[in-house]
């Protein structure tokens, strides 16, 4: 008799322009998660066109492309995928924008502790 395939963990993208900040996130979220981070927008659209990711985890206030311009064009190439958008900033306006226009399952105020984002990420995959 074979053995089960083991269990996969969920694959999530971790986008912040600050490396600090997605060092502390993906170590405290890989024991629950396949994480993979990217420093941009731009490096985050090579990523997902070569992966298919769960989670999309993307920081609002980058250099180049923001994160809200990012998780909208994410949310047309790759509608399944779960997005929660990062940001430090309290601007009610853009968030209530921001959650249909780019299909947002969540919007994390920064700073947030890392088992804070764990949580919100699992609450996204169980709304799928």
């Amino acid at each position: 008799m074979a053995a089960p395939a083991p269990k996969t963990k969920p694959l999530v993208l971790l986008i912040d322009d600050e490396s600090n900040i997605l060092e502390l996130l993906r170590q405290g979220l890989e024991s629950d998660f396949e994480i993979e981070t990217a420093a941009s927008a731009e490096e985050a659209a090579l990523l997902t066109g070569t992966r298919k990711y769960d989670v999309i985890v993307c920081d609002q206030v980058m250099p180049g492309q923001n994160g809200l311009e990012f998780l909208m064009r994410s949310a047309e190439l790759h509608p399944d995928t779960r997005r929660i958008m990062l940001t430090g900033y309290i601007n009610p306006e853009l968030l209530s924008r921001a959650v249909p226009l780019a299909g947002l399952s969540a919007c994390v105020l920064k700073p947030m502790h890392p088992n804070e984002l764990k949580k919100t990420i699992h609450a996204a995959l169980a709304g799928r």
